[in-house]
């Protein structure tokens, strides 16, 4: 299965939901025990506070037409001491569940997304809108999710505590009972607004994380130089808040709906409570009843409408928090797919015998018609140098991912010593690879950490640390940095900044940590640096990639778009709109005098002119 297939459903099922449940029950039991029984225990006792209100005050009032002091003031005292119970009862229960809310929303469920977002294997997902767009909302989450689960808790028992509502209006009259179909209503005519919100956050994701870019963008040091020189500001900023009135307009919209199917449901309720009450009144004004039913039947009612509008209020919470478990469960649908999606588990040889072998290797970018890569023939074998040259949008970045198993191919195959590269295990083969890319990454860390992350077990290993920044040609500006490998980066951070050059060498250093890979990969890595210091460090890094030929078999991939700096490789690919144009030797392909021959001659011409 590729990551082209058919994706996740984006409605969640009811298994799903009662995954998520079960799930965050759990975490909320494993992180604040106490809390969680408490959460519990405050609502269970709420139940008891309904019918024992409704039965003081029943007896206080019959008492006292009977004439009985005893049995009124009885009556009356507990009436009190419930009501005084049910008031610390539920600024305890909502005290309680913000404080467990809180401590999961921010210990525990926030590590497990950014975990799956990180720790997924390949890169489609994150260039995909679908994926954004979710992963927008997600990111701002996990405290509503919480909050969603324990208000649904908090419904449930809002329920029960309806139940014996109508269990104390049945001993008054079976007719009341029919109030539960009334009380229900809200809780239903919620629901279907609420959807209409749900869609409309998904709608205006897109819109919504646009929006959030350019606010990034005018604040962010590396445009304002751009920005003020043209002066795009105030076009950014018609920008940016014409997004937000699209998406403003959109959620307003659904809104309104929501509203509307709320006043349904809430005067379908107040028709019903208006008509038993009136049951009520008749029954005793024909001898049916005492007062004390009366006021069993008021205040149970008058309770039952507050237990409803608590009710409600949960469920409503519950049910907008949707509008994020949607996005959510559709990542976790997402994952889920993409751990099980045939990627097998062999372990990455020590060392390459034979090579990588694309075989008809074809591949298209998601939502496109076009392949980026169409019918790629050809065997690397192991321990040689292979250079990919090719105009822009030839495809050399795309087979640079493929061959890293950032994506896997829509057709054909890629095998190393013979195995399909997708049976080997993803984080096995990422292990056994470094690599220097043109969109590097700017660590914003202590320098010795942000090359020391290029091999995480030597993160602190100063002295392969030491080596790699001299493999990148970096030690003259690393000796001249305020505290040399201690310095911080990034101005943000109150460190130091690079220039664009420094940044590039930094980034190659990252990608020589690794001693033994199988696979290095240097795609345009000296793309900021100037011809002399591009020559010196194609030179060290081809001298490095024979020396880990010898160790390991390793084959070395270089992507440039200077033709001098790839004439000593072992072989050449040419690429071509995607397809593989020619293959050989740097004097091979001269020879032939094809495409090759004839974008080195341009090039060559260029630079003596210049």
């Amino acid at each position: 299965m590729t990551l082209n297939a058919k994706q996740p459903e984006d409605r969640a099922t009811a298994r799903e939901y009662a995954g998520l449940a079960r799930d965050l029950f759990a975490v909320s039991y494993r992180r604040a025990p106490g809390l969680t029984v408490a959460v519990l225990l405050t609502q269970a006792l709420s139940l008891v506070t309904v019918a024992g209100i409704a039965l003081t005050l029943r007896a206080a009032i019959n008492g006292a037409i009977r004439g009985d002091t005893g049995a009124a003031v009885a009556g009356a005292v507990g009436a009190a001491l419930v009501y005084a119970a049910t008031a610390v009862l539920n600024d305890l229960g909502f005290n309680v569940r913000g404080r467990l809310v809180d401590k999961v929303a921010v210990l525990d469920l926030p590590a497990s997304i950014t975990r799956d977002i990180a720790l997924l294997e390949g890169l489609e997902h994150v260039e995909r809108s679908d994926f954004l767009d979710r992963v927008n909302i997600v990111l701002t989450a996990p405290w509503g999710i919480v909050n969603g689960f324990w208000s649904a808790v908090t419904a449930v028992f809002g329920v029960l505590q309806l139940g014996v509502s109508l269990l104390l209006l049945g001993t008054v009259s079976p007719w009341l009972t029919l109030l539960l179909l009334f009380a229900a209503a809200p809780l239903w005519f919620d629901r279907q607004g609420q959807r209409h919100a749900t869609r409309a956050e998904t709608e205006t994701a897109e819109a919504t994380r646009l929006q959030r870019h350019l606010f990034d963008t005018a604040s962010e040091a590396a445009a304002a130089k751009e920005i003020r020189v043209a002066g795009s500001g105030a076009e950014l900023v018609r920008r940016h808040a014409a997004l937000w009135e699209e998406a403003a307009a959109v959620r307003f919209r659904a809104q309104l709906r929501a509203a509307a199917w709320q006043v349904s449901g809430w005067t379908l309720f107040t028709a019903g409570f208006v008509a038993a009450l009136a049951v009520v009144i008749h029954r005793t004004a024909s001898g049916h009843g005492s007062p004390g039913d009366v006021v069993l039947a008021i205040t149970v009612a008058s309770t039952l409408r507050g237990s409803v509008e608590a009710a409600v209020g949960r469920t409503t919470e519950s049910v907008a928090a949707q509008r994020l478990v949607e996005p959510y469960l559709w990542l976790q649908r997402f994952v889920a797919e993409r751990r099980t999606d045939g990627s097998g588990g062999l372990a990455t040889p020590a060392r390459l015998t034979e090579g990588i072998a694309f075989e008809k290797v074809g591949y298209r970018y998601p939502g496109t018609d076009r392949f980026a890569l169409e019918e790629l023939s050809f065997t690397i074998p192991a321990g040689s140098v292979v250079a990919v040259v090719g105009e822009y949008g030839s495809g050399k970045t795309t087979l640079v991912k493929l061959l890293n198993r950032f994506y896997r191919p829509d057709s054909g195959r890629i095998s190393v010593d013979g195995v399909d590269l997708a049976d080997y295990d993803g984080a096995g083969w990422h292990a056994r690879t470094s690599a220097a890319f043109q969109d590097f990454g700017r660590y914003h860390t202590v320098f010795s950490e942000t090359v020391g992350l290029g091999d995480l077990p030597h993160l602190d290993d100063r002295e392969r640390i030491t080596e790699a920044v001299r493999e990148a040609e970096a030690t003259g500006f690393v000796d001249l940095l305020p505290q040399g490998l201690d310095t911080r980066l990034g101005r943000a951070l109150g460190g130091v900044d690079l220039s664009e050059g420094q940044w590039q060498k930094t980034a190659l250093a990252r990608a020589t940590m690794r001693r033994e890979p199988l696979l290095f990969v240097l795609d345009e890595p000296t793309a900021s640096l100037d011809a002399p210091s591009e020559q010196e460090i194609f030179q060290r890094q081809m001298a490095r990639a024979r020396e880990l030929a010898e160790r390991t078999g390793a084959i070395t991939v270089i992507v440039s778009h200077r033709f001098s700096t790839v004439t000593g490789a072992d072989l050449i690919l040419v690429l071509d709109r995607g397809r593989l144009e020619d293959i050989g030797s740097h004097q091979e392909l001269l020879a032939r005098g094809g495409r090759y021959a004839e974008l080195y001659g341009i090039q060559a011409t260029a630079y003596a002119e210049s």
